[in-house]
């Protein structure tokens, strides 16, 4: 046949849609009734549609075809964390990270049965030593001494000799990684998380730029560590955006324009009461990950907020990740979410917003300058007491926590770890940006009524 199905049919532009939608609504305003304004300073129409662009979008280069399903462990103990890394890779993982806190460690006896060239192996220190430098090099190591001064508010040990075991380290292994999660966690917007990533990553390329060789740049392998809310278009977006963000800024050092991407859901929407309801958020927030692009993605145990790791916690959270990628086929088609008018749409408003913002902070000195003026932190703060506000007036709901709770829901003798907010009293070199979970304030007021 010569003729497609549609040659029949008119083309309906954007205008008609929207002269047909006024029709519809009987006189309701438009902006008003349909019109969704959000806290990035985004409006969200009703429909999108091929004229809202002046050409077709490029082609994404990530591969969703194949994302990793991944388990993190805590790791106090070498072998029982290497039993526990194993077991997960004979049930379904395909990834692992390690988060390790000790230095007495033996690095042999974690990887014992762990074939090092077929499995992803992601180790995250809570210290820094150039010996990090020597680990196996299939083994991608994350130390990003600025997340910690952002964390912490201080320094490992002090600016010169944090920065001098970072190049040993980056030098040794080619890697850089980047955590933008602290952003999230503490109510940044998709903006401001994007930004202040993209000038994270500057302040470390600034510096590179006379530690590593030209030719090791163009090889250089960069990872962002990044969480993912419920705000489901907008975080697919967010990745998409972080892609390109990153493209743009790596390729006016002549670095490696791609990058890894490993996602974890946000820890900020997650709940004590009514605690099955964050596997319905863990879920989209997955789904979120994988169809933003995201090579890895480490999903985060219903119960984490207030058990100790355990063997059930993790087998749901691993399961949920292996029915979207065995059952959902969320692994069968490569950048699925090109071309979607809506998604493309936030993709380059968060882009553009984020680089505003990102040229607006290099003018003004640069990241670290202003994480210590605590500029940064102040901004994160207004953007988190709005988020919060929202939560309290019940516009943003968290399901059976400021909306239809459960008042026979009973958590105090559940608790075997704190969930909430520990201030301990120190001296720190600028303000530390604070994670905290929107539900706290009400939750500690639950459990002192029950």
């Amino acid at each position: 046949m010569s003729k497609t199905l549609f040659n029949e049919f008119e083309g309906v532009t954007s205008k008609a849609w929207k002269q047909k939608i006024q029709v519809d609504l009987r006189g309701a305003d438009y902006n008003d009734t349909l019109i969704w304004k959000t806290n990035e300073g985004i409006d969200v129409k009703p429909i999108y549609h091929a004229d809202d662009f002046d050409s077709r979008s490029s082609v994404s280069d990530t591969k969703a075809t194949e994302w990793k399903i991944c388990q993190a462990i805590d790791v106090s103990d070498a072998k029982e964390a290497n039993l526990i890394a194993t077991d997960a890779l004979r049930r379904g993982a395909e990834s692992i990270i390690f988060n390790i806190t000790s230095q007495a460690i033996s690095l042999e006896e974690l990887f014992q049965n762990i074939d090092l060239k077929k499995t992803p192996i992601e180790l995250k220190y809570d210290y820094l030593t150039e010996e990090l430098s020597n680990t196996n090099k299939s083994v991608n190591l994350h130390y990003d001494i600025i997340h910690n001064l952002a964390k912490t508010g201080n320094w490992h040990n002090n600016l010169k000799d944090d920065h001098s075991k970072f190049d040993a380290i980056v030098k040794s292994t080619n890697h850089l990684s980047i955590d933008l999660s602290l952003y999230q966690n503490s109510g940044a917007t998709i903006v401001q998380q994007l930004a202040y990533g993209l000038a994270h990553a500057n302040e470390y390329l600034n510096h590179l730029d006379d530690v590593i060789t030209s030719t090791e740049k163009q090889s250089l392998q960069v990872t962002f560590n990044v969480s993912v809310g419920s705000n489901y278009f907008f975080e697919i977006a967010k990745l998409k955006a972080l892609r390109q963000l990153w493209a743009t800024i790596a390729s006016e050092y002549g670095v490696n324009s791609e990058c890894r991407i490993i996602t974890t859901p946000s820890k900020r929407n997650k709940t004590i009461y009514d605690y099955n309801v964050n596997l319905l958020r863990t879920t989209t927030e997955c789904m979120s990950a994988i169809l933003g692009g995201s090579n890895v993605v480490c999903n985060l145990p219903y119960d984490a907020l207030y058990h100790k790791s355990n063997e059930f916690g993790d087998r749901i959270s691993r399961n949920q990740l292996l029915i979207l990628k065995h059952e959902s086929y969320f692994d069968k088609v490569n950048n699925p979410t090109d071309g979607a008018y809506y998604i493309e749409s936030l993709t380059k408003q968060l882009a553009e917003k984020a680089l505003l913002l990102f040229k607006d902070i290099e003018a003004n000195g640069g990241f670290l300058q202003q994480l210590k003026e605590g500029t940064i932190q102040r901004k994160i703060k207004e953007s988190a007491a709005k988020e919060l506000a929202d939560f309290d007036t019940e516009k943003l709901v968290l399901l059976g926590t400021n909306k239809h709770p459960n008042p026979l829901d009973k958590m105090k003798n559940e608790l075997e770890i704190s969930p909430f907010l520990k201030i301990e009293s120190r001296k720190t070199l600028i303000e530390p940006i604070i994670e905290k979970r929107l539900s706290e304030k009400l939750e500690i007021n639950r459990l002192k009524e029950e």
